[in-house]
């Protein structure tokens, strides 16, 4: 079904575009709006004025809308992206634009995903800072030209906006994959000289469903909005928990 609007004030000089948007499942479940084209108008412009002047019921997820949050992340064209910083004519194919909600993750409703398998990965794969039973008094010294606190530097902007998770084919293969995102985390903590949570870590990242299930297809880092590398951070766990095993086997022999 395709809603019509009339043109309005500030509409581009080369008029509507007709947006697709998934509220369903199948080839049927698509509905098509009629949205006027404006100037620097992003995809997430365009979702908002469909929700605020033609249909109220349409389910989307933003917060800042100036690319700081990463709660935008949809589907546009087949394409994982944050739609606050994607313009349509960047996008658009001729004068249309097919909306759809990431992909590897429960659809709430329409363009809204539930973001709790994500974060349960985060969890599996001890993303979190292990201080230890007995943390020391003082604080740590961290040098910012040390080769670890470099390591960590390359993957600490991660905000946990889902893209990378989207994106990657090895998630939709094996939904058990841990995923890019939270093995990235686990990289910057891998190499935080003031964790005392590294054996726990390795050893959750080692599993069937960790590091070593990655293909390196390079999907998570090419669609990264922030420009991070979660395949080479994967790349990294490869090789650290590599070399405990050979630990191991050394102590055992």
């Amino acid at each position: 079904m395709t809603v019509p609007v009339p043109p309005a004030a500030g509409t581009d000089a080369r008029g509507m575009l007709a947006v697709r948007i998934r509220r369903g499942e199948g080839p049927q479940g698509f509905q098509t709006f009629a949205v006027p084209r404006r100037a620097n108008q992003t995809v997430l412009d365009v979702v908002t004025e469909i929700q605020r002047d033609q249909d109220p019921t349409l389910s989307y997820r933003f917060a800042c809308r100036v690319g700081m949050c990463g709660s935008c992340g949809m589907t546009v064209n087949g394409r994982p992206r944050w739609t606050c910083r994607t313009r349509v004519a960047q996008v658009a194919e001729g004068e249309s634009l097919t909306l759809e909600p990431l992909r590897n993750l429960p659809v709430v409703k329409d363009l809204t995903v539930d973001m709790e398998p994500f974060f349960t990965k985060w969890r599996d794969a001890h993303g979190y800072f292990e201080p230890g039973e007995t943390p020391a008094d003082d604080f740590a010294t961290v040098l910012p030209d040390s080769a670890e606190r470099q390591e960590v530097d390359a993957g600490i902007e991660c905000i946990n906006c889902g893209v990378c998770y989207a994106a990657c084919d090895v998630v939709s293969w094996n939904p058990d994959y841990l995923g890019p995102a939270a093995l990235n985390r686990a990289w910057t903590l891998v190499n935080d000289v003031r964790d005392r949570g590294q054996a726990e870590r390795l050893a959750a990242v080692s599993t069937d469903a960790g590091c070593h299930a990655c293909h390196s297809h390079m999907s998570c880092t090419e669609h990264c909005p922030k420009g991070l590398a979660p395949t080479f951070a994967i790349a990294g766990l490869k090789r650290e928990t590599a070399r405990a095993a050979l630990r191991r086997f050394r102590r055992k022999a």
